[in-house]
């Protein structure tokens, strides 16, 4: 009997906190995910384009750029328009800044701190 094994979903998380983007990596890492991190915001629509992420994890509060000018930008590239992002925030709620959410393209919003479980039925949603 051969046992079949699906492959690992690609996950791009961006989020130019060092430590927090470490934790995120190794967490979804043991979790069975093939993880991609950007900690440069400048990078992610070009690494996001050439990687083809099954999903992006994006912090919408960043130095150089925005969580919603990365997603504006990947909403216009047609390689990466159909990626689902999901934004992570400590500053906002959804509610604070859901129409700018619906026009970014954004599925669904995770307020920080969150649980492990938290972030992973985000990811399969």
């Amino acid at each position: 009997m051969t046992k079949t094994t699906r492959p690992r979903k690609k996950v791009m998380i961006v989020d130019d906190d060092a430590e927090f983007l470490e934790e995120l990596c190794e967490m979804l890492d043991t979790s069975g995910y093939a993880v991609i991190p950007v900690r440069e915001p400048r990078r992610a629509i070009d690494m996001a384009d050439s990687a083809k992420p099954d999903v992006i994890l994006l912090d919408l509060k960043m130095k150089q750029l925005s969580g919603f000018q990365i997603a504006d930008g990947l909403s216009r590239l047609t390689g990466t328009v159909g990626i689902p992002v999901i934004a992570m925030t400590g500053f906002f709620t959804e509610h604070e800044h859901i129409s700018l959410m619906n026009i970014c393209g954004f599925r669904r919003c995770i307020v920080k701190p969150f649980a492990a479980t938290d972030i992973i039925n985000a990811i399969e949603a």
